[in-house]
């Protein structure tokens, strides 16, 4: 565990190297603002369509190899990128297409190596396993970000690229070393691990199926989606309330910034001493973010709004490491890859369309009126689902990890060495 934590960090911190220079480099190419949304489009655009062929793919093969492979194929896009970079050959095109195959394996990236991670720990510890991958992640974000401009300012704009595709390589060289905790999926012999049955095939269609028919991944679903569309563009609301009725400059938003990165780490170490996370712990923990939002929207200071963000960015990570345990231990063993596919696609539609919904909201509300209408329409949507749920709308449903047992025989096929549940993703 403490081998792939490190991994992941170094991971990260690389990740955010690369994207911290990378709009700038295409700024310094293009010089257009357009340019450089269009290339982070086309890194997202695979998790849309493709994401769910990743998912079945990551089911059907071995676990620890999948992670290898793709984590090496990540690290020679990146050396391709800084190669390209140093010899002064790349042009809006060339960072097109490996922003394009970087997105691609990414979607078979992304599930494989959360799924790796969570055999690491026991099942009762995974909750925990996950607040500390998103601690982590936030470590790594905040060291790579501030390593970026080192690196660029001492060895240049290559320097970084290829600081990124050495922590892919480290990830990958970590792989072997680890060792899944006993009586798991992944670490009983195989003699004792039965294979799916041929009627279970490994589609994209029973990965589909199975999460439309599981009211509670389609409960979290609507959740998040309605917080990340009106509730978590903080980058851009925030910004914008800052610049706009509160008068401050980029500085201002600077330590707004700070204090938002400060309570993601605070709601991680929270996160971590969750025990048994549900949609309803998600759906409360965001409809109090959202009625934050509201307060925070009508700060009439930065010195207030500083106040509120701090427990906002709190809230939103204990809600996200909640909501990451349920999905990840819910469905079945042979089905995770592909429920997780689903979720890539899923949360693509709303990382893409997000923004574009909440910026016609601020054109119509101005910058406190989408924050105060945003955070009443989360608040809203999720207290009605609790009370359709209450009355009987919605049946709660135990998570599928509690009827799969370390059986051998008929019982085992729902065993398959697909792993458990998933930790985090070395970016």
């Amino acid at each position: 565990m403490r081998w792939w934590s490190a991994a992941n960090f170094v991971s990260n911190a690389g990740t955010w190297m690369q994207l911290t220079v990378q709009n700038l480099l295409v700024l310094h190419l293009t010089g257009s603002a357009a340019a450089t949304g269009l290339s982070i489009s086309v890194q997202a655009a695979p998790a849309l369509f493709v994401s769910l062929f990743g998912g079945a793919a990551v089911d059907r093969w071995p676990r620890k190899l999948t992670v290898t492979v793709s984590q090496a194929l990540l690290g020679a896009v990146a050396f391709t990128t800084a190669l390209l970079v140093a010899l002064d050959r790349i042009d809006l095109t060339a960072l097109l297409v490996l922003a394009a195959v970087t997105g691609v394996v990414a979607t078979v990236d992304g599930p494989a190596c959360a799924l790796l991670g969570n055999d690491l720990v026991p099942v009762e510890d995974v909750p925990s396993a996950i607040g500390v991958g998103a601690l982590v992640h936030s470590a790594g974000r905040l060291a790579g970000t501030g390593l970026a401009g080192i690196t660029v300012g001492f060895f240049g704009t290559a320097a970084a690229y290829a600081a990124n595709g050495l922590s892919f390589l480290f990830v990958a060289s970590v792989v072997p070393l680890l060792r899944p905790v006993a009586g798991t999926a992944v670490a009983r012999p195989a003699a004792k691990v039965r294979a799916v049955p041929a009627r279970a095939e490994l589609t994209v269609r029973e990965g589909l199926a199975f999460f439309a028919r599981r009211p509670r991944l389609v409960a979290l679903a609507g959740i998040t989606g309605i917080s990340s569309v009106f509730g978590r563009n903080y980058s851009l609301t925030l910004a914008v309330l800052v610049a706009g009725p509160l008068a401050g400059g980029a500085g201002t938003f600077g330590t707004v910034s700070s204090v938002l990165a400060v309570g993601g780490i605070l709601g991680a170490v929270l996160g971590a001493r969750l025990r048994r996370p549900s949609v309803r712990t998600v759906g409360l923990l965001a409809a109090a973010g959202g009625l934050l939002q509201v307060v925070a929207g009508l700060a009439p200071s930065v010195a207030v709004l500083l106040v509120l963000v701090l427990p906002m960015a709190v809230v939103e990570s204990v809600s996200d490491t909640a909501g990451t345990a349920v999905l990840q231990t819910d469905p079945p063993p042979h089905l995770r890859g592909r429920v997780l596919g689903v979720w890539s696609s899923v949360g693509t539609v709303w990382s893409l369309g997000g923004p574009p919904l909440l910026g016609l909201l601020m054109e119509w509300a101005g910058a406190r009126g989408a924050l105060v209408a945003g955070g009443l329409i989360v608040a809203g949507s999720i207290g009605a689902g609790l009370l359709v749920r209450r009355r009987g709308g919605l049946a709660p449903v135990k998570p599928a990890v509690a009827r799969h047992r370390d059986v051998t025989g008929p019982e085992a096929r729902h065993l398959d060495v697909t792993g458990r549940e998933a930790l985090g993703t070395a970016a």
